[in-house]
């Protein structure tokens, strides 16, 4: 075999391609892009961990949240209720926005059958229809016992006719009784918390209101509610 001269060799050694070098450009780039995704990833630790701590703390949702299962809740509450009656069906919304306590807590007591049975205690013409407590009138007796003077009196949209209501007075007790307004009343706000009106059965409401009574007001034939069936639809 022929030998290689050295030289030759030394020519073949500088031929040979070296290994590819990186550009500082490069590296920096590189170094740039990495401490980037590390203080996104550190920023989205730090978001996501005061978030648990403060629902731990209040041991709610944040307020975002809250507001959306609030109008959730709201929307899928039933918006109206019909009363079955002896005389027939009144139908009525409830004002949900409006009195939402006093909405829930109706609501409750239709589940539970708190209505179921109950008598329209007291019947004022022209004013009032009274179911629940029959042992006084509370809210209407003190309308009645002021007479003309309710008529001088700036009524307002709560103050119409076909309006229901329940007693003020009565709020810290387990009952609760129903007012269906008949004829507008100037200081109905003052007496009662009106959740709802009626919006159909208008002529039943006015079937109760000319039933026979006693001096007291109170009906000579058992009249009343015998169910009530509740409606997010009508």
């Amino acid at each position: 075999m022929a030998r290689i001269k050295p030289q030759a060799l030394l020519i073949q050694s500088k031929k040979k391609k070296g290994p590819t070098r990186i550009s500082v450009t490069t590296i920096v780039l590189c170094n740039l892009v990495v401490v980037l995704i590390v203080l996104s990833l550190f920023a989205t630790y730090r978001h996501w961990s005061r978030r648990s701590l403060n629902n731990i703390g209040t041991g709610l949702p944040n307020h975002e949240e809250t507001d959306g299962l609030d109008d959730s809740k709201k929307y899928d509450l039933p918006g109206f209720a019909i009363l079955n009656t002896s005389k027939g069906y009144i139908t009525v919304e409830l004002f949900k926005d409006g009195s939402p306590e006093i909405v829930d807590r109706f609501l409750d007591l239709c589940q539970k059958g708190h209505f179921k049975g109950m008598t329209f205690s007291h019947v004022i013409k022209h004013y009032v229809i009274h179911g629940g407590d029959s042992q006084g009138l509370g809210a209407a007796e003190e309308w009645t016992s002021k007479g003309k003077l309710r008529g001088q009196l700036i009524t307002s949209p709560k103050h119409e006719a076909f309006m229901l209501g329940t007693s003020k007075s009565k709020q810290d007790s387990k009952g609760f009784e129903l007012f269906i307004t008949t004829a507008p009343i100037p200081d109905l706000n003052d007496k009662l918390i009106v959740f709802g009106r009626v919006i159909k059965g208008e002529d039943v409401v006015q079937e109760i209101e000319e039933v026979d009574t006693d001096e007291h007001y109170r009906p000579k034939a058992r009249i009343g509610i015998i169910n009530v069936a509740l409606k997010r639809e009508i």
